[in-house]
């Protein structure tokens, strides 16, 4: 008689809370100049300003800093309208993400520029690239969008990138030592993402096999898989 199949571990993929707090964020060389921009309000020397970087490189962690200190509404540049503006900067501080060409509405950016200045309200804007580089139809507001000051969050150096890799291993409670660490920050990709995510991915490869993080796992998974080679 064939002996049944024990059944395979499956790996829960349970929700990690990041804390999005001042203490919980880790500074470097790459974002020190953004950080003392979040720290140093509300004495901006423009009550607009504008956080540019890479995907993944922490701008929305200083975003949602400054929104919690200044009691700002965050809303993604992609929803807001024209009809949105009053509301959204009823608290005297808001935060727009993710402003990208294209995706936003010329309009309602040209509509909120001008009631924040008429207003004295405070405006925090994140994006990849410099408002320079945007292609805007409507004159005003493309005049409006480089005018803005803006503050660039570079991505991650080694130190800060190891740093990550361990806070994460940390939020998520696995217990790794430094082989692990240096393995990791010399595969993957320097960014707050790709830390991020290597750690949710080796940590569930280590439940699913239900073994210790080690650097023999974490060669076992990231070799070969588009990280950077050996």
């Amino acid at each position: 008689m064939p002996m049944p199949t024990p059944p395979r571990q499956l790996a829960l993929d349970l929700p990690h809370a990041e804390s999005l707090s001042r203490d919980d964020y880790l500074e470097g060389p790459s974002n020190a100049q953004a950080l003392a921009l979040i720290d140093r309000w509300p004495d901006w020397t423009n009550r607009v300003m504008m956080l540019v970087g890479p995907e993944g490189c922490g701008k929305s962690h200083l975003a949602a800093i400054w929104a919690a200190e200044a009691g700002a509404r965050i809303v993604g540049a992609h929803a807001l309208t024209p009809q949105d503006v009053p509301g959204a900067l009823a608290t005297g501080a808001l935060v727009v993400e993710h402003l990208e060409p294209g995706y936003f509405d010329e309009r309602a950016v040209f509509h909120l520029l001008n009631l924040a200045r008429e207003t004295n309200a405070f405006v925090l804007m994140t994006a990849r690239a410099a408002p320079a580089s945007f292609e805007v139809e409507l004159r005003d507001a493309g005049s409006r969008l480089r005018a803005i000051p803006v503050v660039s969050v570079e991505p991650p150096d080694d130190q800060l990138l190891r740093a990550l890799l361990v806070k994460f291993c940390a939020d998520r409670q696995m217990a790794v030592d430094e082989s692990v660490v240096s393995y990791l920050a010399t595969r993957i990709e320097r960014s707050f993402a790709a830390a991020r995510d290597a750690v949710e991915q080796l940590d569930a490869e280590a439940l699913r096999l239900r073994r210790p993080v080690t650097r023999a796992l974490a060669a076992a998974l990231f070799r070969g898989q588009g990280v950077l080679p050996l």
